[in-house]
């Protein structure tokens, strides 16, 4: 058990469908969330402080936001009804409804906080088995869990394992009910791949959001058999490609094209498409790869340098479109590897 008063938990944004990689390929960047824990005395009440993207909307209600709800469901399941009193501030940079995972990492904070309040003592393996209880993409919640670039998948549940009896819920359990069960193990799998170090992200996000539902409403239900092998060909060969030194920007270029969900997405975000066919190998040195992060509507550029001239071509095209143009910020980060990780002291 750690005795520690307080303890830091730190998790990664990330970007998911990396290129030809839809619902496989994520990555994590070197930008967090961070939750500042202390341990107050027996019979107090939780505090909760919320600073960064969304702090005038974040509920700070424990069974109400999405960081400590997914504690509580967690808790539940060993019999704990409630948080320990502690004092909790959240400090997150994580632009919300851009693509950046910030869901995600909520919910993997959520479990973290968890496995750190009730000392758990569980495996990151196993904190991923909550994590997908509560949000099914493997490809988000994976990197920000264990860092890197990640390829995963979920396993399909055989159907005992379906029946709502095993299925827990994602509320916490009150006024006596019965404690949830314990859920299935396994469910999603996971692989950490190479990367190149001498390859950044240039996270270029626009004033605007994609929710995730809407940019899921636009994929077809079914693909031509010659878009699939497209996807699969380059996913194969942009996988290794990442991970080599010297890096071949060429190669990598041509192996982020994708036909299963980005072009049924570039109408909602204006200049996609140009970006796309513009930030090129051979039109801005230094440029890598181009691609949605997420379901977008951030742009995602892996570059080795020249940094600043290829972030300000990709705002150059959101300036230009109609109706007064679209501002943006962008970001350089690193791939960073560990994932969420629990710092303690006293």
């Amino acid at each position: 058990m750690v005795n520690q008063k307080k303890f830091k938990i730190s998790v990664p944004a990330t970007s998911a469908n990396i290129g030809p990689g839809f619902d496989v390929l994520g990555m994590a960047f070197s930008l967090y969330l961070t939750l500042d824990c202390e341990r107050l005395p027996d019979g107090s009440a939780l505090q909760m402080s919320y600073e960064g993207e969304g702090a005038k909307d974040v509920p700070l209600v424990a069974e109400k936001n999405l960081i400590t709800k997914t504690a509580l469901y967690v808790l539940s399941t060993y019999g704990i009804t409630s948080l320990p009193p502690l004092k909790i501030h959240v400090t997150n940079p994580i632009p919300l409804g851009r693509g950046l995972g910030s869901s995600g990492s909520a919910v993997v904070a959520g479990v973290v906080l968890a496995n750190a309040a009730g000392n758990l003592n569980m495996t990151k393996d196993r904190m991923l088995d909550y994590c997908l209880m509560v949000e099914r993409h493997p490809d988000n919640v994976a990197p920000a869990l264990f860092g890197g670039f990640v390829a995963s998948f979920l396993r399909e549940l055989g159907p005992e394992e379906l029946e709502p009896a095993s299925i827990p819920r994602s509320e916490p359990t009150r006024n006596g009910a019965a404690q949830p069960p314990t859920p299935v193990t396994d469910i999603g799998h996971y692989i950490q791949l190479g990367w190149s170090q001498e390859i950044k992200a240039i996270a270029v996000i626009p004033d605007f959001e994609v929710a995730t539902e809407d940019a899921r409403a636009v994929l077809p239900d079914v693909y031509e058999r010659a878009d699939v092998i497209y996807n699969l060909q380059r996913i194969a060969v942009l996988t290794a490609a990442l991970s080599r030194t010297p890096v071949n920007a060429d190669l990598i270029h041509k192996a982020m094209a994708d036909k299963v969900h980005q072009p049924y997405r570039k109408h909602l975000i204006p200049g996609m498409s140009e970006m796309l066919e513009e930030i090129t190998p051979k039109t801005y040195p230094g440029v890598a790869g181009i691609c949605l992060s997420g379901a977008g509507p951030t742009i995602l550029v892996l570059a080795t340098d020249n940094f600043d001239n290829i972030a300000t071509a990709v705002q150059d095209i959101f300036k230009r479109q109609p109706n007064g143009g679209i501002k943006s910020i962008y970001k350089v980060l690193d791939v960073v590897h560990g994932g969420a990780q629990t710092d303690y002291y006293d």
